[in-house]
């Protein structure tokens, strides 16, 4: 057994005095010594966490045994070292940020797409009367996306309910929609079916479990993933390289952040780019002077920014 694990999971189950349950679990994870990311919302969990192969049972074990999440299908990932340098929980409004707040319209625990597991959604995908949809953000689907699969120009998932429109030619086709883990699908292909799709599934446990029980086949690239691996292998059957470097346009699949914190943008840079360039996408990232060191991976610890009260109130009113 390897000795370290990551876990990616979510579930969508009500959680009463989620803000509370954050703060525990918080203490609980920490018990564990793992370290991740976790968003804890009145509506479930969506979480990544990483750590040593027996706090991480102890942790899968211990929220299967709670009644609320025993449905947690947890993609177990063998690491050589952790995937994360801190523990966070936070309390959110929404486990994965789309703007669909009203259960009256967008309840995936009442309605949403069907679910095809890797194998069957692998015997679908190639018919002519079948459209698989990405439904992830530029910077996931640049680094890589299924053979022939739509994507849409959305900066985060967030973009994606102004997008239905464009999807209207493809209301006779059946619908399959996939993303990493399978989270954004839940709400994505419910708010298709809101939308007068009526025939839509979804890529259950997403990309990363097609990837183990499909051999991936067919996913071009590698898959954008939340931790310091910023990207994984996915495709063991038919493995192609999509992506460009952003400075040279040489085909690489290594996904970075770049060096400069006030810029932080998510690109592809081939391994020559990156230390001629020191992990930046241009040369005044490069010469700026908060310049974060580059050591090859272009994975950094998140770095507080000022609060921008302007962006802050303009959210708060569209909420």
């Amino acid at each position: 057994m390897a000795k370290y694990n990551t876990l990616l999971y979510y579930c969508y189950s009500a959680i009463a005095d989620a803000e509370q349950f954050a703060a525990d679990h918080l203490k609980f994870c920490k018990s564990l010594g793992l370290v991740g990311r976790i968003i804890v919302a009145d509506e479930g969990l969506n979480g990544t966490v990483s750590g040593n192969s027996e706090s991480c049972k102890t942790y899968m074990d211990t929220l299967h045994a709670d009644e609320r999440f025993a449905a947690i299908d947890f993609k177990v990932d063998e690491v050589d070292g952790p995937s994360f340098i801190k523990m966070h929980v936070r309390y959110k409004s929404e486990i994965v940020h789309s703007g669909l707040r009203d259960p009256k319209i967008i309840n995936p625990q009442e309605k949403t797409g069907k679910h095809l597991e890797p194998k069957d959604f692998l015997a679908m995908k190639d018919r002519d009367d079948v459209v698989v949809l990405d439904v992830r953000s530029n910077y996931e689907h640049s680094l890589g996306k299924f053979k022939n699969a739509i994507t849409l120009d959305i900066e985060n998932f967030r973009d994606f309910p102004a997008k239905i429109n464009e999807l209207a030619q493809y209301k006779d086709k059946k619908i399959l929609t996939y993303c990493t883990g399978g989270i954004k699908c839940e709400k994505a292909s419910a708010l298709l079916l809101h939308e007068g799709f009526t025939d839509v599934y979804q890529l259950h446990g997403g990309i990363i479990k097609y990837g183990k029980e499909a051999g991936g086949q067919d996913f071009e690239g590698k898959c954008y993933v939340f931790d310091n691996r910023l990207s994984v292998d996915v495709n063991s059957v038919n493995p192609v390289v999509i992506s460009t470097c952003f400075n040279c346009g040489k085909h690489t699949d290594k996904m970075i952040n770049c060096a400069n914190p006030e810029c932080n943008e998510h690109f592809t840079q081939c391994e020559e780019c990156g230390w001629q360039m020191d992990g930046c996408c241009s040369d005044a990232c490069k010469q700026h002077p908060r310049k974060r060191e580059y050591d090859g991976t272009g994975y950094y610890v998140k770095v507080p920014q000022p609060v921008n009260t302007a962006k802050k109130a303009k959210i708060k009113l569209a909420e």
